[in-house]
């Protein structure tokens, strides 16, 4: 079995995933380190250098090529990942894949994301003022994909463990 998590970026998939991983004995993976491996770049790097069309184009072959893959683990995708190139679609043809969208509201995403914004591509020249703004937005736009989950599980307010505790209880 695969385990997906998506999201919007500062949702806590990583977070989550980890811990996942460590609960079920499984590996994880987190997607945009394994294009930073495989490009030999941050994903900002690529953002910067080569822009979002070929990082989109990457990041859609590698989840194919994670996809293909033998063997259960827990992978953590980009928030855009199910955005673009049909990845939802791929992710749901699957019949070993279970895809949970980790909901976080806005407030809690701004508040993460005044902390972490040098290194993410998308809102690193985005002014505090203007973020809750442009989080509303991205969000309304990507939430159609991240719906399409399997399952929604709502996270706030919650520590990452009893997320964990949640998802492995809908796994059983």
């Amino acid at each position: 079995m695969k385990i997906i998590l998506l999201g919007y970026m500062a949702s806590g998939k990583s977070t989550i995933g980890k811990l996942l991983a460590k609960k079920m004995n499984l590996d994880f993976i987190d997607l945009d380190e394994y294009i930073e491996n495989k490009e030999q770049l941050k994903v900002s790097e690529i953002f910067n250098t080569k822009g979002e069309i070929y990082f989109r184009k990457q990041e859609h072959l590698h989840l194919k090529e994670l996809l293909d893959l033998e063997g259960s683990f827990v992978l953590s995708l980009g928030g855009g990942t199910p955005c673009y190139a049909g990845n939802m679609d791929i992710i749901n043809a699957e019949e070993n894949v279970n895809s949970f969208y980790i909901n976080v509201s806005i407030g809690t995403i701004t508040n993460r994301l005044t902390n972490e914004n040098e290194t993410r591509p998308l809102v690193a020249n985005i002014s505090k003022d203007d973020l809750v703004e442009f989080v509303a937005k991205h969000l309304f736009e990507r939430s159609f994909f991240y719906n399409q989950s399997k399952f929604v599980v709502k996270s706030d307010d919650k520590e990452p463990i009893e997320i964990v505790d949640e998802i492995y209880s809908l796994l059983a």
